[in-house]
């Protein structure tokens, strides 16, 4: 027998009393000693500076709704957390969880008006939408799809760094999808753009959503063909290969980056095939 999903996500009315709650502000997440789900009828009655309130979805069966706050305020016995911490440890389904309310409050803050004629939008009753009742006009959480991709050539793999990243962190290439252009073609398009590289035997490895703040990120490997590296300016820090065998500080373990480059070292080694993060939970 098929074990229940712990998360699953869900269109529920905040007009219902009852379940579950996670509270979202500026500085991150709410969280205690017990975790970020605190009762939804104890929060209510703390006089938190609740700009909206939404039905996400079911945590372990309860009802679980999202407080968007205007400001983060402060709560006794508890501390802020961004979400990309909670990447880093913790149960990978609570990040899951946690990854779609960040995205859900991203889209209340930035639809609370419409963007045709800057009336007030209201919330469609179970429908995840915003609407502009004069301009007819329903707003959807924004989904941004772009590619990732391990470029490898035998022993080697190609890692860049942006001014972006941690120091000394080297990763894979990626990129937004332009308008128009498949998922492929935005591969091989960004690979040109970024480093000046042609590709062969592109092939999809599977994806991930990564809500910061609102990507799905397509995840691909392809084998070098041609080129020499010539980092795009502003973009790329430095990009360079690296032997399988010396690898510089890599990703974090829970991202897709990661799971690319782990594939491919199974791969070359023999070892067991590793799982992307979030499709072995249940």
């Amino acid at each position: 027998m098929t074990r229940p999903e712990r998360w699953t996500t869900a269109v529920l009315d905040p007009q219902v009393s009852g379940g579950m709650a996670v509270v979202y502000s500026q500085q991150g997440f709410l969280l205690d000693s017990q975790g970020v789900l605190f009762p939804r009828h104890w929060l209510k009655g703390l006089d938190l500076p609740v700009q909206s309130e939404h039905g996400i979805g079911h945590f372990d069966g309860e009802p679980v709704y999202l407080l968007v706050l205007d400001s983060p305020g402060s709560v006794e016995g508890c501390v802020w957390q961004g979400l990309r911490q909670f990447m880093l440890e913790g149960e990978f389904v609570v990040f899951e969880m946690l990854g779609y309310a960040a995205q859900i409050s991203t889209w209340a803050r930035e639809h609370r008006f419409c963007g045709a004629c800057g009336r007030p939008t209201v919330q469609i009753a179970g429908e995840r939408a915003m609407y502009c009742e004069v301009d007819n006009l329903r707003f959807y959480p924004r989904i941004s799809p772009s590619m990732i991709v391990l470029i490898t050539r035998g022993d080697e793999i190609l890692l860049a760094r942006s001014p972006r990243f941690v120091p000394g962190v080297y990763s894979t290439l990626a990129g937004f999808a332009e308008p128009g252009e498949s998922a492929e073609d935005c591969v091989r398009r960004e690979v040109m753009e970024e480093v000046q590289v042609r590709l062969r035997n592109l092939k999809y490895m599977g994806s991930q959503c990564w809500p910061f703040p609102h990507s799905m990120m397509l995840g691909f490997h392809a084998e070098y063909e041609s080129g020499e590296i010539v980092p795009q300016a502003d973009e790329i820090e430095d990009a360079r290969w690296f032997r399988i065998d010396d690898l510089p500080p890599l990703p974090a373990n829970r991202s897709i980056a990661r799971y690319l480059i782990e594939s491919y070292l199974a791969q070359r080694s023999g070892a067991p095939e590793p799982v992307l993060p979030g499709q072995a939970h249940g």
